[in-house]
């Protein structure tokens, strides 16, 4: 459910590739984003039963174009997450329900910013240093 969600709110017409780990492999979650004009991509482990359909979408995960565009994850989400779990000293979640946990990290990603921006103002040297401000 949260999941179709999370794809629901990349469905603006600027997107064309969602960009996910493996738990986000799913049937119903590869149609939902196909039905949205959006290509969801994964990890796809092959198995010596696995449907044809699956086959195409691992061959396209493998594939160069399929590599490139999953490497971006690399550059983008990947380090963001770490940066707000390292930042705010999150391990595990504090809240549960996708509302919730959207807010927390909406917030997280927000306090980072602003105290990013404020290092900027001032003239911080290395202005993404901020754990000191929050006492961490």
């Amino acid at each position: 459910m949260y999941k179709s969600l999370l794809v629901e709110s990349l469905a603006t017409g600027t997107i064309q590739n969602i960009l996910c780990d493996p738990a986000y492999d799913d049937d119903k979650l590869y149609q939902y984003s196909k039905e949205r004009n959006l290509r969801l991509i994964c990890p796809i482990k092959r198995y010596s039963s696995t449907p044809p359909h699956r086959i195409k979408l691992a061959e396209f995960y493998e594939s160069k174009e399929g590599q490139k565009l999953y490497d971006n994850r690399k550059i983008s989400i990947e380090p963001l997450f770490e940066i707000v779990k390292s930042t705010f000293g999150i391990r595990v979640l504090p809240v549960k329900g996708f509302g919730n946990v959207k807010s927390f990290v909406l917030v997280c990603v927000l306090v980072y910013q602003l105290a990013v921006y404020y290092n900027c103002i001032i003239g911080v040297s290395n202005p993404r240093k901020i754990k000191r401000m929050l006492c961490c």
